[in-house]
């Protein structure tokens, strides 16, 4: 494998992240959530793109949840996360959101999370 083939697949992933960021913007009553996924933890957060500022976050290094987290697997702990986060959106008054996916497939750790957000009431 050279350098190339090597770097093709970051490339792709900027560029599909790039295209999309461009067509979604959050506000203050409907913000846009971006998901983060590392290769051990998941981050998602709320995000104002009017003032630029980020309004909730939650990730799977919150203390408040590390309890919950424990002998759980990944997708089960985005899920946590996403029902997390949901509940400090909903204690904000905020029942719609914009889901920013960050260029990665809705599957897996990012629909686990989506789901989450959902099951607290969370619309998008």
């Amino acid at each position: 494998m050279n350098i190339r083939e090597a770097i093709l697949p970051k490339i792709r992933l900027q560029r599909r992240k790039l295209s999309i960021r461009k067509k979604i913007f959050g506000t203050k009553e409907r913000p846009r959530v971006s998901v983060y996924r590392s290769l051990k933890h998941i981050y998602a957060q709320a995000i104002d793109d009017e003032r630029g500022h980020t309004i909730a976050s939650c990730s799977t290094l919150c203390k408040q949840i590390r309890q919950q987290l424990e002998n759980k697997t990944k997708t089960e702990k985005a899920k946590i996360v996403g029902i997390h986060l949901g509940e400090k959106l909903t204690k904000l008054g905020i029942k719609k959101i914009v889901f920013d996916r960050n260029g990665r497939k809705y599957i897996g750790r990012i629909q686990a999370l989506a789901e989450g957000l959902r099951s607290v009431g969370i619309e998008f």
